[in-house]
């Protein structure tokens, strides 16, 4: 039986950073980071000092207290998604930003209409053989555990601990907040405190997402993916990719500069059909 993230689509994760900073001054030791904001003098004073695991912590904390508000959505209804993405190269040149819509099946049953980069693709419902995964039904995800322990085990594939038990378990926790879902109570947050019991994950460099929020990045050594937080509320704020691009030299595909981009979801909805927008 084959995987798909969503049909029609690659397994593909946005991210985005840039060589902006934010206010204040920030530094990073190991799997530590400072937070630092300047007073009225213009001088730092120190504001928290957090690990990887300690972020990740707070960002469970936050996801328990914080309710999306959406409705349980049907399987013959759509996630209506509007997102901002920036590409930036790493080696300097122009950003591109784009700001897309679509409407996903919800199970994958019918039809979608989705936006990725301002080009419009509409995807066919999932084959005989092929299933979403992670789940995006919520019937489906309200099977996965929400105790961080069994959720990490059953998500490094019978690795857990290992090497290579801990990257899968990483990306698969970068799969399943890679939206757009309707999360069962307690999931968002056990996938965090799963991700926290995960060694050597580690504080990237201070971030900014795709629509200025502050952020601090937590990702997992060689890994092309950067989980994105809110630097003051901890809410998630989306996922950072480092990717390379493609380019058409004489009728044939080479690979292009190294880039990063940062995709943040300005708005979800659960709506009955294509091309129907929420209100507000």
């Amino acid at each position: 039986m084959a995987r798909t993230a969503w049909p029609g689509r690659p397994l593909r994760l946005g991210g985005w950073s840039s060589g902006w900073r934010p206010p204040g001054r920030w530094r990073r030791w190991g799997g530590t980071v400072v937070v630092a904001s300047a007073n009225r003098d213009g001088n730092a004073v120190p504001r928290t000092s957090l690990t990887a695991a300690q972020v990740l912590r707070k960002a469970a904390d936050r996801s328990r207290s914080d309710s999306s508000g959406l409705p349980i959505p049907r399987n013959d209804q759509y996630f209506y998604t509007r997102t901002y993405s920036t590409r930036t190269p790493l080696k300097g040149g122009r950003a591109k930003t784009w700001t897309d819509e679509s409407w996903l099946s919800v199970d994958g049953s019918r039809p979608s209409r989705r936006q990725e980069h301002g080009k419009i693709h509409h995807d066919p419902p999932l084959g005989k053989h092929e299933v979403a995964w992670p789940p995006t039904s919520y019937a489906k995800l309200e099977t996965m555990p929400t105790d961080p322990d069994r959720l990490l085990r059953e998500l490094s594939l019978g690795g857990a601990g290992t090497p290579d038990g801990d990257r899968n378990a990483f990306f698969e926790i970068c799969m399943l907040m890679r939206g757009p879902r309707v999360m069962p109570p307690g999931l968002q947050a056990a996938a965090f405190e799963a991700l926290a019991k995960i060694r050597g994950v580690e504080l990237d460099h201070d971030q900014v997402d795709a629509i200025g929020r502050h952020g601090i990045g937590v990702s997992y050594p060689k890994s092309t993916f950067t989980f994105v937080f809110d630097s003051e509320t901890y809410d998630f704020l989306g996922l950072r990719f480092k990717g390379r691009g493609l380019k058409r030299v004489n009728g044939k595909w080479q690979t292009a500069g190294w880039y990063f981009e940062m995709t943040s979801m300005e708005k979800l909805a659960v709506v009955d059909r294509i091309g129907q927008r929420p209100q507000g």
